[in-house]
């Protein structure tokens, strides 16, 4: 199994009725064996831009690539792409080998070959001994590697992936995204994902793109997302906090060319207890402990503004402290 090259160029959605577009002029190109995925609130038009590119969506505007050949107008089932839906559509009437062979009927192969080609995919899924057990008694994680399996058995080009873990619990999650994206590297998929949870993004993808009303507004790796996020929409979506005007915390650290908007992340900034209360120059507001660590709220003397770092322990709140920032950790924001 290969993944293929997936471009678009321009693509547009227009709803019937609609008064804008659902998607507006998208272009993007992931490669062959690249994790992407599209992150954005519901409406900001990720699902449908997925859906045109399954074929489910006729796009008004731009144009669909799959290593070179045009889309326009070719039928889902001839696309090479394969769409695992948000709600798994499983068939209750079929066990776990007829669900994951459905897709297998009428591509040339003996009962034999559909028989070996179903056991080899629940292989590497990890449910063999599952064959003839009902779906629906099944856990949620073993109805997603079904769903999974299905999906990869006409050995599409490019995979397609709506919300697949919304209705899974946060620990199973976690285990399943590690699952996945080894199954995916092992398999030299090319991927396509969709969701509106940032964790799940940056914990899958290779690259991240963010959507935000049918368009793209930021795309990189997760890591050159979460560290410079460009504007404070996106910064914002991301979960980073403290954004600030950059004369609150100019008697702080040298500015120099920051300015305006500037978002301060919690690694750049240093809480310590000093020896003298009359070296402080902010105060503990609150602590909270979160994931073996405590997030700490702290209130500036000079101007007001709150800051917050990451602590081992945590002073009492009302303690007196002294903050420092480092410069090269501030980013500007757009707005």
């Amino acid at each position: 199994m290969r993944g293929g090259v997936l471009q678009l160029e321009a693509v547009g959605v227009l709803h019937l009725g609609a008064e804008r577009a659902a998607v507006d002029s998208v272009s993007m190109e992931v490669a062959a064996g690249e994790i992407l995925s599209i992150l954005g609130a519901s409406g900001s038009g990720k699902t449908t831009l997925l859906r045109a590119v399954a074929g489910l969506e006729p796009t008004a505007t731009g144009s669909i690539r799959l290593d070179g050949a045009d889309l326009a107008g070719v039928p889902p089932q001839r696309r090479g792409v394969a769409l695992m839906f948000q709600d798994l559509a499983l068939f209750p009437h079929l066990d776990v080998a007829g669900n994951v062979g459905f897709g297998l009927r009428g591509r040339g192969l003996d009962r034999a070959g559909r028989d070996q080609r179903v056991q080899d995919l629940l292989e590497r899924v990890r449910l063999v001994g599952f064959e003839h057990r009902s779906v629906t008694t099944l856990s949620g994680g073993q109805r997603q590697r079904v769903a999974l399996a299905r999906a990869l058995a006409t050995e599409p080009s490019v995979l397609l992936l709506d919300e697949p873990l919304s209705a899974l619990d946060r620990s199973l999650r976690a285990e399943l995204l590690t699952e996945l994206r080894e199954l995916f590297r092992a398999s030299d998929l090319t991927v396509v994902h969709v969701t509106h949870d940032q964790g799940e993004a940056f914990a899958l993808a290779d690259r991240v793109v963010i959507m935000d009303h049918g368009s793209v507004v930021a795309e990189g790796t997760p890591e050159q997302l979460w560290s410079d996020p460009g504007t404070e929409f996106v910064a914002r979506f991301l979960g980073h906090r403290t954004i600030l005007d950059a004369d609150r915390i100019a008697h702080l650290v040298d500015i120099g060319a920051v300015g305006g908007r500037v978002l301060v992340p919690e690694p750049a900034v240093t809480v310590e207890v000093p020896d003298d209360p009359a070296d402080a120059n902010a105060v503990v507001e609150s602590a909270t402990f979160v994931a073996g660590r405590c997030e700490v709220r702290c209130r500036l003397l000079s101007g007001g503004a709150e800051l917050t770092a990451t602590l081992p322990t945590a002073p009492p709140s009302g303690t007196p402290v002294r903050i420092a920032l480092d410069r090269t950790a501030l980013r500007t924001l757009r707005t």
